[in-house]
């Protein structure tokens, strides 16, 4: 592992320019975002994010032996006046090693397969736009979008508000999308619109999260342990601790299974208290 580690900074520092103050947007990069001390080296980055960076490498060798002043720091620099920060440029490298290394013309393209999904560049989900959108052709992104209108029954502006606040659904199985999507409308009693306004439901995982959520609510409500009607979308994206505090640990007195029946709900399985008629 060092012996790579080492290779990775010969390489990046053989092609540095001979001019102090002409530092590459690549190495830049590198220095924010990889890194144990190399005292041979003379500078240091972060342990954790070399590990990452060396899975990237292992996904794509590319990023070693792409031309760095004609493919690599073009990219790199691209993406910079798209508002990515190092940072984010070396997150996005590490999930879709081959952004850096493609043609410049073609991530220029992704970029625009992005904006046209209603994300800016310069927010905070320009990124993830991009890692959706990365190396899919306009046919497939048409294809799925088409797909997210005629089974969801959205329409064009429904469509383009729920890929604009959760562009990875674009990379989400139709399949799964459809099972996580009924459950909502059937089961929850969502309606379409109300999920399209509120797409990052259908990121959430059917048996660990959507179902037992569900159920807790359901129960907390027809037993009468709460007098208003709870958020099902508020509850879904609260952290489990929070959940736990907010929906489970108040009724463990009126309730004292309700934790474990909960339990037993995230691993798939529906305990006879969460059997609703």
């Amino acid at each position: 592992m060092l012996h790579l580690r080492q290779r990775i900074f010969s390489h990046i520092l053989s092609s540095s320019s001979t001019s102090t103050s002409a530092i590459s947007p690549l190495h830049r990069l590198i220095s924010a975002a990889v890194v144990p001390i190399f005292p041979s080296q003379g500078f240091a980055v972060g342990e954790y994010l070399v590990d990452n960076f060396l899975r990237a490498l292992q996904r794509s060798s590319y990023l070693l032996s792409s031309d760095l002043d004609k493919v690599i720091n073009p990219n790199v620099v691209f993406l910079r006046e798209c508002g990515l920060g190092d940072c984010d440029i070396a997150k996005l490298c590490i999930r879709v090693p081959r952004m850096l290394t493609a043609n410049p013309d073609r991530v220029r393209a992704m970029a625009a397969h992005a904006e046209r999904l209603g994300v800016p560049r310069g927010s905070g989900m320009f990124m993830i736009a991009l890692q959706a959108v990365a190396f899919l052709s306009e046919e497939k992104i048409t294809a799925k979008v088409d797909y997210l209108k005629n089974t969801f029954s959205w329409s064009d502006a429904e469509v383009a508000l729920a890929l604009s606040k959760a562009p990875m659904l674009l990379r989400r199985s139709k399949d799964i999308l459809q099972c996580r999507f009924e459950f909502l409308v059937s089961e929850v009693g969502l309606e379409p619109a109300y999920i399209a306004h509120r797409p990052v439901m259908l990121y959430y995982s059917l048996e660990e999260r959507l179902k037992p959520r569900c159920y807790v609510l359901k129960f907390i409500k027809q037993n009468g342990l709460v007098n208003h009607d709870p958020s099902f979308s508020g509850a879904l994206t609260r952290t489990e601790k929070d959940f736990m505090e907010m929906y489970i640990c108040p009724h463990k007195e009126a309730a004292p299974h309700l934790a474990q029946d909960y339990a037993t709900a995230c691993k798939g399985e529906v305990p006879t208290n969460f059997r609703f008629t």
